[in-house]
């Protein structure tokens, strides 16, 4: 069955018939794990002869269809699933022969307890162990298992949502909330109600559930969590409203009105999820110290570049990710450390697409290093990696070099968002944006010099490397090089006051120093390293991360419980993926980790489990 001809992992056809918002009323079940009500779609036409409604849909029972005003009932039917399961099936809805050039379908259905798009957990699984848990992640493709949809980011649309739920539970989504109330004759259970007035992508539809509170952390930001985690979020994230000030200055006014952080049990599998007004975030970045909360400023820096400003398929998924890095990059260092810890970021980030490359073509896998990959007959998920963000970052950033720094790349970043706000798309339209603002002749003569083709469309590494300035990084390099060099009989020079003048970051990359290095450092050294530095007793993530994968690396046998049990306690991929694989690598600790996974994986996000399985070289999970 032929996909869109606009989104290669899209059934709809919004080049005849759109839909322009959404009208949900909905009702959540925890007992049996569906979400069930009616889609009002707001429909317009792009002719009059348009006889269908084309919607993407995946494991959604279809109740009925009808016209609303006039009650009529619509006949449709479901086009069986094609080869790529993820892309579900199209709903073709047919439309009245004397219906207007606007009108609204509503679409009663059920959700399946199987939904890609949620997560459902029992009380036992969160925090406080009171009351089940909801929670939704729909990019790339699964708000179809939520919604029928049009689900491609080339349609954008406003909604709004009532949300029926049981007393206990609170609902938040992705939009403005507008209050609950009890529902009439039914004292268990509360209507909750939101209003998205700023058109968003299906993708960025999102909902949440659960026994969650809140705490103010700025004039228009909260942050949610179930309540054994609420104050320690409000400490680690005090600092948004200075964020989202410092985004302003770069990027232009912030539009979506309220911006809540939402702290997600650790199965959430990324990060964090630029969801609007309500960005989802990992309870791995709570570190105590903040010094994990650059990834706010990232999923603040895609209130602009991606929700305001949206790629128009994922295939240009990098439109959202390279700038988003690129933002998040110089907000980070306004606020912290300035230019030489951007520089510093550049850096770590380089080195992550070399080993995201080196990775990807180990597995065959090597298409997915194009900036611009073929996702044809591919789900999305499959080609996610790292590629889009730090690719782009380094054009983006190569370009700033060339084009004459930041204070002529800043004003084109700015116009850039101003002249596309609202819109999905291309990269096409990006470059002849950019083109057309960079019109000096001299300008011209540095952009037609760039190897377009390569960036956009070459494997591999990038065949031009940014300059970044190394200052932070060399006293990293330096004691790396100490310990990578020394005898394992001499380490006497060492002493726990080697890395007190460290950042949280440069401890980091001291540790990635080591992992990268072609010398495997020895166990002698690993335990020496942990007495005095007490690297296992970190609790930051990404440090701990790093020192896991390295002590896999070099075959210390003490480390395997430790790997699985952070494998185990979340969920992230970012984290899981890269250390089953390392675990499978190594023949003493492969079967431990597929065991730990066969164990865990029903506790585990639904696309962690089938990433993790093809890691594990297992069947699908």
């Amino acid at each position: 069955m032929a996909l869109s001809t606009c989104d290669p992992c899209s059934f709809s056809r919004p080049d005849l018939c759109i839909v322009t918002n959404i009208d949900l009323d909905l009702a959540v079940d925890f007992e049996k794990n569906v979400i069930a009500g009616t889609a009002h779609l707001h429909v317009e036409k792009k002719r009059d002869a348009i006889e269908a409604l084309v919607l993407d849909t995946k494991d959604l029972n279809i109740e009925a269809v009808s016209e609303q005003g006039s009650g009529r009932v619509l006949e449709f039917k479901h086009h069986d699933e094609g080869n790529i399961k993820a892309f579900g099936s199209k709903l073709e809805i047919t439309l009245p022969s004397d219906a207007g050039k606007r009108l609204i379908v509503s679409i009663q259905y059920i959700t399946s307890p199987t939904c890609s798009a949620l997560q459902w957990l029992c009380p036992e699984q969160t925090a406080g162990k009171r009351q089940p848990y909801l929670f939704s992640q729909c990019q790339a493709i699964h708000a179809r298992s939520l919604f029928p949809c049009q689900d491609t980011p080339t349609v954008k649309f406003t909604y709004t949502a009532k949300v029926k739920a049981p007393r206990e539970i609170t609902i938040l989504m992705s939009a403005v909330r507008l209050g609950a109330v009890a529902c009439e004759g039914d004292s268990s259970s509360r209507v909750h109600q939101f209003e998205q007035k700023v058109p968003i992508p299906s993708y960025l539809l999102a909902i949440v559930g659960g026994d969650i509170e809140s705490r103010d952390i700025g004039p228009r930001s909260k942050v949610w969590s179930e309540k054994e985690l609420v104050e320690q979020a409000a400490f680690e994230f005090a600092e948004t409203e200075k964020m989202l000030r410092t985004a302003e200055n770069l990027l232009g006014p912030y539009v979506w009105g309220q911006y809540d952080l939402l702290i997600l049990p650790p199965s959430f599998p990324y990060g964090g999820m630029e969801n609007p007004c309500l960005t989802f975030v990992t309870p791995t970045i709570l570190a105590g110290d903040r010094s994990l909360a650059d990834v706010v400023a990232h999923e603040i820096s895609h209130s602009w570049t991606g929700n305001l400003v949206t790629n128009s398929t994922f295939q240009d998924f990098w439109l959202n990710e390279g700038h988003t890095v690129f933002a998040e990059r110089k907000i980070t260092s306004r606020m912290h450390g300035g230019e030489p810890l951007r520089q510093f970021l550049a850096n770590e980030g380089w080195k992550t697409l070399q080993e995201t490359v080196a990775t990807l073509t180990k597995a065959k896998e090597s298409a997915y290093t194009k900036l611009i990959p073929d996702l044809t007959g591919v789900d999305p998920d499959d080609a996610f990696s790292s590629v889009p963000y730090e690719k782009g970052f380094a054009l983006l950033c190569y370009l700033e070099q060339i084009l004459g720094g930041s204070a002529v790349y800043e004003p084109f970043l700015r116009a850039y968002i101003e002249h596309f706000k609202y819109q999905s798309i291309t990269s096409q339209q990006w470059k002849d944006f950019l083109f057309s603002y960079f019109c000096s002749e001299e300008d011209q003569r540095k952009l037609q010099a760039v190897d377009w083709n390569t960036w956009f469309f070459a494997e591999g590494m990038p065949n031009v490397q940014p300059q970044f300035d190394s200052s932070l990084a060399k006293p990293c390099q330096d004691l790396a090089s100490q310990w990578l060099t020394a005898a394992d009989t001499d380490l006497s020079s060492f002493t726990a006051t080697d890395l007190q003048q460290f950042s949280a970051l440069q401890k980091r990359e001291f540790i990635a120093l080591l992992l990268q290095a072609e010398t495997v450092v020895t166990v002698a050294k690993l335990q020496t390293m942990d007495t005095l530095y007490q690297l296992s007793a970190i609790r930051n993530s990404e440090i701990c991360f790093r020192w896991l994968r390295l002590g896999v690396k070099s075959r210390w046998k003490d480390i395997i419980p430790r790997a699985l049990e952070f494998v185990t306690e979340q969920g992230r991929m970012k984290f899981v993926r890269p250390i089953y694989r390392d675990l499978y690598q190594w023949e003493e600790a492969r079967e431990a980790a597929i065991e730990n996974f066969k164990k865990h994986c029903v506790e585990m996000h639904s696309t962690t489990a089938k990433e993790v399985a093809k890691d594990l070289h297992l069947a699908a999970h």
